[in-house]
């Protein structure tokens, strides 16, 4: 059975920090390309970040520059690191696990509010 676990959610002040951490099981993690998606109210989902198997990554262009993604094999975990956080990245964050992203596999996400 695969499971996405997203941790690290909360409330923060605009300009703090948070992390995300995702842990995985059920799946061959090493192989599977991994990313951040969010969903802002009345927003469709959006992704934010992904890093492939060999550690490439991709950002938004509203988050470059602010957030990092990183992924940890031997935990089969994905981390997202969120600095100089602002209103606009409020919203249920999401993991997701695929061959390709969007994949199959989601997380349930955990909510990320940030107050002006």
């Amino acid at each position: 059975q695969v499971q996405l676990v997203e941790s690290g959610g909360g409330l923060v002040q605009a300009g703090g920090s948070l992390k995300l951490s995702c842990a995985a099981s059920g799946i061959t993690f090493g192989i599977y390309m991994m990313g951040w998606y969010r969903q802002g109210p009345g927003n469709k989902r959006e992704l934010v970040a992904r890093i492939s198997v060999g550690f490439s990554t991709t950002y938004a262009d509203s988050v470059k520059g602010r957030f990092t993604i990183s992924r940890d094999n031997a935990k089969n975990t994905v981390y997202l690191q969120m600095t100089s956080l602002e209103p606009e990245d409020t919203g249920v964050y999401y993991c997701n696990a695929g061959l390709q992203l969007p994949g199959t596999y989601w997380g349930q996400g955990t909510q990320v509010t940030v107050s002006s």
